[in-house]
């Protein structure tokens, strides 16, 4: 065969991978369970995802800020409550959430039914941290506060300590401030839910949650 031949042939791509229901690596971490569906082993590291399952009134993380990577929720079902720096968005079944890389962030289900989550990580560093907790939890180390926070620290990650500070609201009293954040953008399922407090959102587009 010839050179022109050997180059002109078919060449394999990469494997396709395909994780049927209930497979997938599984994370248990107090009342949320975790199944990685792609860890990104298949995408070169550009892309994870992972569904979670929340048990009903499952408390998230601290606020936290990831600097090197996206994140995007897409609601399977339930109601998942997002909280962005001081706004607060109970994101519904159909509903998708992107946090850009800076933006303080965290989400829990506070109702009493379960709520699953479909997240994508864009690369995938994040989902490394997961297995540390898990890896914590099965050696019996304490899951403290600190723990967390020289986790995340290990994958860019940082708790969002600065959302103390305050500006006047509307009706003069004080009200939290946010200066030169990200916003996160937020896509209901119909595209005309409620947008965080209750303001109506603009039709037929994302918005942003500030």
């Amino acid at each position: 065969m010839t050179e022109e031949a050997k180059t002109s042939a078919p060449q394999p791509g990469p494997a396709v991978s395909v994780v049927g229901p209930g497979g997938g690596e599984t994370i248990v971490l107090g009342t949320t369970r975790m199944r990685v569906l792609e860890d990104g082993s298949h995408t070169g590291h550009r892309l994870a995802v992972v569904e979670s399952v929340l048990a009903p009134h499952t408390q998230g993380p601290p606020q936290h800020r990831h600097a090197r990577h996206d994140e995007g929720f897409y609601v399977l079902s339930g109601t998942v409550r997002f909280t962005v720096g001081h706004e607060e968005y109970d994101a519904t079944t159909g509903t998708l959430v992107v946090i850009p890389p800076g933006t303080p962030h965290t989400f829990a289900n506070a109702t009493e039914h379960p709520a699953v989550l479909l997240s994508t990580f864009t690369p995938d560093l994040y989902v490394q941290y997961f297995r540390d907790l898990q890896q914590a939890a099965d050696d019996s180390r304490p899951l403290t506060p600190q723990a967390h926070i020289d986790t995340m620290s290990r994958y860019a990650t940082e708790p969002a300590t600065d959302l103390g500070r305050s500006r006047p609201a509307r009706d003069g009293r004080t009200a939290p401030t946010e200066v030169g954040l990200p916003r996160a953008a937020v896509i209901s399922a119909d595209r005309s839910g409620s947008s965080p407090h209750g303001r109506p959102p603009g039709r037929g587009s994302g918005r942003g949650v500030r």
